[in-house]
């Protein structure tokens, strides 16, 4: 049983974790959210629309120059740009190409923000992202 831990942690040392590649952003990219509007009041479910202009859109696992997909956050920060976008409830991924959304929130502020991935659902180098909005639940 030792000599497998010791095993282990040899393979651990010797082969460190590789960060993602990123893949460049081409100039002038922008993604913003179409609706609700920054300020809204809203009722639940909200329907979210989302706008993207100097890339196109491509599913996750297909890798296409100047293409990316969705996602989008929720009540949360940006996540880290060297890694993959996590995958939960503040952090929903449109892998799909998807280009809307209908989300359900509790009443009460929320804030929206879109962030675009590329096939691994890694940001893009800048990353691309949308101002961060605030929406008002009833």
């Amino acid at each position: 049983m030792k000599l497998a831990a010791i095993a282990l942690t040899f393979v651990a040392l010797s082969f460190p974790a590789l960060s993602q590649e990123r893949i460049a952003a081409p100039e002038g990219a922008r993604v913003y959210i179409i609706s609700p509007q920054n300020g809204a009041t809203v009722s639940s479910p909200v329907q979210v629309v989302f706008g993207l202009e100097g890339m196109g859109v491509a599913p996750a696992g297909v890798e296409k120059e100047k293409t990316g997909h969705h996602h989008l956050i929720i009540d949360a920060d940006l996540p880290s740009p060297n890694e993959p976008v996590p995958s939960d409830d503040n952090y929903r991924h449109f892998g799909g190409g998807q280009t809307q959304t209908t989300v359900e929130l509790a009443p009460g502020s929320h804030t929206l923000q879109l962030i675009l991935g590329d096939h691994n659902h890694v940001p893009h180098d800048p990353p691309v992202v949308s101002e961060k909005i605030t929406i008002t639940v009833q």
